[in-house]
């Protein structure tokens, strides 16, 4: 195996998190919910942080998925990385919204609502990631949409 597919499997595997046993995406969404807690404190690393593991995930799975000669591989985990950290754009870091957020984008992630289903069925590295990135996006507006109607009962 080249180094550059090693390179490719070490990132897209998210450094080993997706040799984990039994439940790879999991611990690969709870690998982005704990670089939630890490790092949501700054806005803007956060923000690079994510564009920079989507940018990695598409640079990363396709050539993974050929390097392992499967597709959509399960020790492939940035999608779920990148897509739970994308759940979490402009929410400020608490555990009940972590908690919720995780289970949310985890539920998306499975359903694959449209047009992640879609996504799914694409070649290489946009069939791994975009599914996950959809599941992330939609995570996302649920959780606005729930913050914001709490915050104006709360008021």
């Amino acid at each position: 195996m080249r180094l550059s597919d090693k390179i490719a499997l070490a990132v897209s595997s998210f450094f080993y998190v997706g040799y984990l046993p039994f439940i790879p995406g999991t611990y690969g969404s709870f690998a982005g919910a704990l670089l939630f807690y890490f790092f949501s404190a700054n806005t803007a690393v956060y923000l690079a942080l994510v564009v920079f593991l989507i940018l990695a995930g598409f640079l990363s799975a396709g050539r993974a998925e050929q390097a392992l000669g499967m597709t959509d591989p399960k020790y492939v985990v940035i999608d779920e990385v990148s897509g739970m950290m994308l759940s979490f754009v402009g929410i400020a870091y608490s555990l009940k919204i972590a908690v919720i957020g995780f289970f949310i984008f985890r539920i998306l992630d499975t359903l694959k609502p449209y047009p992640a289903d879609r996504f799914q069925n694409l070649k290489g590295s946009s069939g791994i990631m975009l599914d996950d990135i959809t599941a992330g996006l939609y995570t996302n507006i649920i959780l606005q949409v729930v913050l914001r109607f709490a915050s104006c009962r709360a008021s």
